[in-house]
């Protein structure tokens, strides 16, 4: 498909003969065939894909390297070709594989999120918070890593 035909298309479902309907209806529609949509950027690269699988695609890791460009933990300076893709809602419980849901944390943050208190969030801003546990900080006042960008 054309790409000026899927930037005409923001906000709506292409079909594959070009024609637009609304996101409502292509989520009726896959629902019925049992197909998962694909949510795409303004470039046609994939960005959410749902509960189709797990693993993290090609695009949506690019995507997640703009936004966090290394490890997202308060203070750690991994760069992000050493984090993995970690599911904020986990992928086991029903968590989609939307940028929304991901952010990027190196195997030592990675391990902490999964085995600590540590509770993970993506702000308003779109950026990912870290809330520590009380025994950290009692006020448990969300933490974010400044070391990969200027704030």
């Amino acid at each position: 498909m054309p790409y000026d035909v899927l930037r005409k298309a923001v906000g709506t479902a292409v079909l594959d003969t070009g024609d637009t309907i609304s996101p409502e209806t292509a989520r009726h529609l896959a629902c019925d065939a049992e197909l998962i949509p694909a949510v795409l950027d303004s470039a046609g690269q994939v960005l959410d894909i749902g509960r189709e699988r797990r693993n993290i695609p090609t695009p949506i890791r690019r995507a997640l390297i703009l936004r966090d460009k290394g490890c997202a933990f308060p203070a750690c300076d991994r760069p992000a070709r050493w984090t993995d893709a970690h599911h904020i809602d986990h992928w086991s419980n029903g968590g989609p594989t939307a940028i929304h849901n991901l952010v990027l944390l190196c195997r030592r943050h990675h391990q902490t999120v999964h085995h600590t208190e540590w509770a993970v969030r993506i702000a308003a801003d779109g950026i990912p918070e870290f809330t520590p546990p009380a025994w950290i900080d009692q006020q448990q006042t969300p933490r974010r890593n400044k070391l990969h960008r200027r704030e």
